[in-house]
Order: C-alpha cells, then sequence, then structure tokens
C-alpha cells in the first residue's frame, strides 16, 4: 500500500528528497514515519509526523538536515534530506501507523540512499 522513492547514490552534502505515496485514505487517517535500515544493522527511527501534519519528530542523528512533511491531498509523505553523510547510507522505509504506540502497520518497500564521501 506504501511505495517509496526517490533513493539514489550521491556525494556527502548533497540532498535528495524521498517520497512515499499511499492511497489518499491511508495517507491521511495515520500519522507517518521514516525508518532506515543500514548493512548489518537494526532498522532505527528517522522521522515522523502526525496525520494532521502538525507535530513533527526527528531522530537527533539527522535534526537540522532532514524535514519529513506530508500532504494529505495528494496522499504523499515526504523526507527532505540535506547535508548527506556516509553514515545516512541506508535502505529508506515509510511506514504507516500510529506514533503514541509506537506501532506501525503499513511499511513500503523501501528506496535504497548511498552516499559516498
Amino acid at each position: 500500500q506504501l511505495q517509496a522513492s526517490g533513493g539514489g547514490s550521491v556525494q556527502a552534502g548533497d540532498s535528495l528528497r524521498l517520497v512515499c505515496t499511499a492511497s489518499r485514505g491511508t495517507i491521511s487517517s495515520h500519522d507517518m514515519a521514516w525508518f532506515r535500515q543500514a548493512p548489518g544493522k537494526e532498522r532505527e527511527f528517522v522521522a515522523a509526523i502526525t496525520w494532521k501534519g502538525v507535530n513533527r519528530y526527528h531522530a537527533h542523528s539527522v535534526r537540522g538536515r532532514f524535514n519529513i512533511s506530508r500532504d494529505n491531498n495528494l496522499g504523499t509523505l515526504s523526507l527532505q534530506m540535506n547535508s548527506l553523510k556516509p553514515e545516512d547510507t541506508a535502505v529508506y522505509f515509510c511506514a504507516a501507523g500510529s506514533i503514541r504506540d509506537d506501532k506501525y502497520d503499513y511499511w513500503g518497500q523501501g528506496t535504497q540512499v548511498t552516499v559516498s564521501s
């Protein structure tokens, strides 16, 4: 139900914008989040946004560089990633669920982001 796109291979300091699309009902009725998983590491939280877009949360490691946003009318979730670092290299997943319950029922297939130094 969720499909992430926008990944790619870039140099350190570059920017990428990830987009997650889904049916309008899925996007507009759930909190949304981005997670990432690097090779050999556990999946980690990147950012989340409440269903109306009022509150946003970013992991400390990306704060000030990444920004999560959503457009419920278009049924899209975005992650603007600036000043990318090699340690940002991972597969990025979008998810829909509940921030309060820390439970996400719907997941996208992931998009690869590779940052070279």
